[in-house]
């Protein structure tokens, strides 16, 4: 810091006053803004699954510091359980849950906060998924201050945002957009409010610019659903991840930070998108949130770590660095540990992190020196909470502690063990599990384990009703650095018009203007746009492109998919050789493409021996009903071996298993209890043509039809599989289906409205 020039006659002291008021003045209003930016929600609530700061501290006091089954500061409980932690503003209290077995479906409970009373119930399909029954909601859901909405990511990336009376307002289907990229693990990172966006983080496989498989991050308008921006801040995923997103603001700078699924820690700035910074750290993905403190950032995770082949690392760093940061900018690590599920949480001068074999640590967060080790049991997910000077965390091992932690030890308080569970074998009773973290909230502490929910605390509360709270972002100032293109993702069809606007940010990301002397124009699209209105081209083609804004020397784009109307009778003749309808979702991704076979043109999934031998490709409206998918298959056999190809309609998919010599029909295929089959003798090499019709009923079901035949022979009159669904798909995209190592032909696609 230097003196002030214009008063180089001052006397030292002087100068040494003023340099003090100055700096305390600068801190303060570093801080004043650090904290209003980064707090969401009042004192009394916990909005995000890590807390108002989603940094797993509560700024509460008088909680409590013991409990028991019987009643000792007991509120009440309710039999809902769940592996996610559950949010609560004012009186409400929100859970995220899988629904009732055999019904393919999550849910999400509102429940009245004081009296544990279940107010209303939300409940939404799983669809096109390979995530297994027992790992559904896993996310937390995610509520806004401001409106009282709340925000649900399904683990088949289905984003729905309700009122706080349970209304859905809207909802947008990531998995047919998008095609996020499901796993048996099920894997999935709870959604967050900022401002008018909500933003999720998934990896995604789309078209364009966007094909490759990557880890993007989506920010949508919160209150209309639109799509404001997509970035791509990370490289090649080696793994999924559901590392919790946090923001914090750094030298002025609202930064969104969180582990990436290629192995970094990563920081983007939250209103636009742009990367900011990324730390390679290990080899596979980060699962741990990230925690920062006096400007030096948090990290763990149990993989092998980037430089050596040694397993586990906690480290601190530098966050104030720009672009591809490195060994310069670590403060301290500490190689070894391992802490791959649970996130860490600060005490001042002290982080605690829980490790995987359930020993929960306190290190020296200057040093990185570990200070003492306390035992909780033997496998560890839930992260640890802090507030009033005490720890609140759970184990798998059905065990939740109270702790108060010192300089060199940690002293137990409370340590109850749970009922045994009703989930899981008959054969294996064992205490409920505790997966999820604790909400603390309105003078409580939340828990859910496997089985329950309990609300540790006063039998009443003092805590005041919800009332809206706005959040206030730092206006912007100075030259614009950034320009965004508002709608940024879209759907269309033809003759569809279209606002676009174009916003202007600065070098902080922060919002200066909308700038309405804009130059737009399109690439790969057929339309008009003028003063930033799109007009869709009245051909009935499918299209893919951009619609571009130059803005001085700035330029930023929105991209659009143009879906043509039904009919659709796709034979490929018209592509060339090693193309695809540019309008398909992961098409490029899954390796699918037009090739030439015996003559003909043919569509063809390339043969795959990695996980994207296993893909679904779709290209519709994700609100289209009422129609049928017709195509021919051909599969390949090699080794005594035979793929899996398929045809989706509305949500359901029609599969040939060719080892397993059956026809299937299932909407989620992991979840067997709703899926029907039929016996069927496929032969490899040889063409069949599958048939699937879905309409919905009035009685609210859904009727679903399948048949395949030999495509030289005519088509048989009755149907295989003819099944009604109780709880239905009543809308979704067509598509295709393939998990073929030895590759599949497609050809002579139909898409026709029911008659």
């Amino acid at each position: 810091m230097t003196g002030d020039a214009n008063n180089i006659s001052r006397s030292r002291s002087d100068k040494a006053a003023c340099m003090l008021r100055r700096s305390l003045i600068a801190l303060l209003l570093c801080f004043v803004s650090s904290a209003l930016g980064q707090h969401i929600g009042s004192v009394g609530d916990w909005p995000d699954w890590r807390g108002p700061d989603r940094d797993g501290h509560s700024l509460e006091k008088g909680l409590p510091e013991n409990w028991s089954l019987n009643g000792l500061n007991l509120a009440w409980r309710a039999p809902y359980g769940g592996r996610s932690t559950p949010v609560v503003l004012g009186d409400h209290l929100y859970l995220q849950s899988a629904g009732e077995a055999g019904t393919g479906q999550e849910r999400i409970r509102c429940l009245n906060a004081d009296t544990g009373k279940l107010l209303w119930e939300y409940t939404f399909n799983v669809f096109q998924s390979d995530v297994p029954p027992h790992r559904l909601g896993w996310a937390s859901p995610a509520v806004d201050p401001e409106t009282g909405n709340v925000y649900v990511l399904g683990v088949n990336n289905l984003l729905t945002a309700l009122t706080r009376n349970g209304k859905k307002l809207w909802e947008r289907s990531l998995t047919e957009e998008f095609s996020p990229f499901t796993t048996h693990g099920g894997r999935t990172v709870a959604p967050i409010t900022e401002g008018n966006l909500v933003i999720v983080s998934t990896i995604t496989s789309s078209w364009g610019a966007q094909a490759n498989r990557a880890q993007r991050f989506i920010a949508l308008d919160k209150r209309t659903g639109d799509i404001v921006w997509v970035s791509t801040p990370g490289g090649r995923p080696f793994d999924t991840s559901y590392s919790p997103m946090n923001i914090v603001t750094i030298n002025g700078m609202r930064l969104l930070v969180t582990g990436g699924a290629d192995g970094a820690a990563l920081a983007i700035k939250p209103q636009t998108g742009e990367p900011v910074w990324n730390l390679q750290i290990a080899k596979r993905g980060l699962n741990t949130g990230i925690v920062v403190s006096a400007g030096y950032a948090f990290v763990s995770h149990s993989e092998e770590n980037q430089d050596s082949n040694e397993m586990g690392l906690i480290a601190a760093f530098d966050t104030t660095g720009k672009g591809k940061l490195g060994k310069e900018n670590i403060k301290w690590a500490d190689k070894g540990f391992m802490g791959g599920f649970s996130s860490p949480v600060i005490d001042g001068e002290r982080i605690y992190q829980a490790d995987d074999g359930s020993n929960l640590f306190a290190f020296d967060s200057n040093t990185g020196r570990q200070l003492w080790k306390q035992n909780l049991g033997a496998i560890q997910k839930a992260s640890a909470v802090f507030g009033d000077d005490k720890i609140y965390i759970g184990s798998e091992s059905g065990k939740f502690y109270i702790l108060r932690p010192h300089a060199d030890h940690c002293e137990i308080l409370s340590e109850v063990e749970l009922p045994l569970s009703d989930e899981g074998l008959a054969s294996q009773k064992i205490p409920e599990p505790i997966i999820a973290s604790v909400a603390v909230a309105r003078g409580r502490v939340y828990l859910v384990s496997s089985d329950e929910l309990y609300a540790i605390g006063p039998k009443k509360t003092r805590a005041k009703p919800w009332r809206p709270l706005s959040q206030v972002l730092e206006p912007g100032e100075g030259a614009p650095a950034w320009v965004q293109v508002v709608p940024t993702e879209m759907v269309l069809k033809p003759g569809d018009s279209v606002q676009l606007h174009a916003r202007l940010y600065d070098t902080a990301g922060r919002f200066l203007r909308e700038e309405s002397s804009a130059a737009w124009s399109l690439q790969g699209l057929k339309g008009t746009v003028i003063d930033g209105r799109f007009v869709v081209a009245s051909d009935k083609i499918g299209q893919a492109g951009t619609i571009k804004v130059a803005v001085g020397n700035l330029s930023g784009e929105s991209r659009a998919r143009v879906i043509p109307p039904l009919p659709w009778n796709e034979t490929f003749d018209s592509y060339p050789v090693g193309g695809v309808p540019p309008y398909w979702v992961s098409a490029a991704a899954g390796r699918f493409q037009v090739s030439e076979l015996e003559g003909r043109k043919v569509l063809e999934k390339l043969p795959n021996e990695t996980l994207f031998k296993r893909m679904r490709v779709f290209m519709g409206p994700e609100d289209w009903s009422n129609y049928t998918v017709e195509a021919d298959i051909r599969i390949n056999e090699k080794r005594r071996q035979l793929g899996d190809a398929g045809i989706i309609a509305q949500r359901y998919t029609l599969v040939a298993f060719g080892n397993n010599q059956r026809l299937e029909m299932n909407s989620w295929q992991p979840e067997i209890a709703r899926a029907v089959s039929s016996p069927f003798a496929w032969r490899p090499n040889t063409w069949y043509r599958l048939k699937l019709n879905v309409e919905n009923e009035p009685d609210g079901t859904t009727r679903i039809r399948g048949k395949a035949w030999l495509a030289s022979e005519p088509e048989p009159e009755a149907w295989l599989i003819d099944h009604l669904d109780p709880n239905p798909n009543r809308q979704g995209s067509p598509g295709l289906f393939a998990d073929a190592q030895f590759g599949v032909y497609f050809d002579n696609f139909k898409v026709t409205l029911n008659q």
